[in-house]
């Protein structure tokens, strides 16, 4: 490994905020590590107004409807199902499978409901409360943000 890849992963350890990172290819090892009191303290600004999906093709699975858009001010009756972290949203576990809910599904706590894909991780994003599916904010194969609204709930 050449002293300029390593220069690489320190600034991208730095850029992202990492904690640590370790690599190993071809027999070399290098790790990078953050010295404890080096810590940063990030100020995050208030996320945009999420975009309005809008389907550049028909979706997967003829009949579903388009995810609506997500309300302005957020339904206090509803539920609402946000992205705890940052990835690709799929609807199915599989391209050739039928997705896990469908708008008007009846769901239950536990009950999986999408996934996100992040960092060649599949996660399982479950439903926390029993209800209704009454809105999808994003669309098959788009990415999502942290805290972005992915489904409404109305709780039974």
């Amino acid at each position: 490994m050449t002293i300029d890849e390593i220069k690489q992963l320190i600034e991208l350890a730095n850029e992202t905020g990492l904690a640590e990172l370790e690599l190993e290819r071809n027999g070399e090892r290098v790790r990078i590590r953050r010295a404890a009191g080096l810590q940063q303290d990030y100020v995050i600004p208030a996320a945009p107004a999420p975009a309005v999906y809008t389907p550049a093709a028909p979706p997967a699975h003829a009949g579903a409807p388009a995810p609506a858009a997500p309300p302005a001010g957020e339904d206090p009756s509803l539920s609402y199902v946000r992205a705890p972290i940052v990835g690709t949203f799929y609807e199915s576990p599989g391209p050739d499978a039928p997705p896990f809910v469908k708008l008007g599904d009846q769901v239950q706590a536990g009950q999986v409901l999408c996934i996100i894909e992040s960092m060649k991780l599949m996660n399982e994003i479950e439903c926390e409360t029993s209800g209704v599916i009454v809105s999808r904010f994003v669309g098959n194969a788009q990415p999502t943000e942290y805290g972005q609204t992915l489904f409404a709930i109305r709780p039974l």
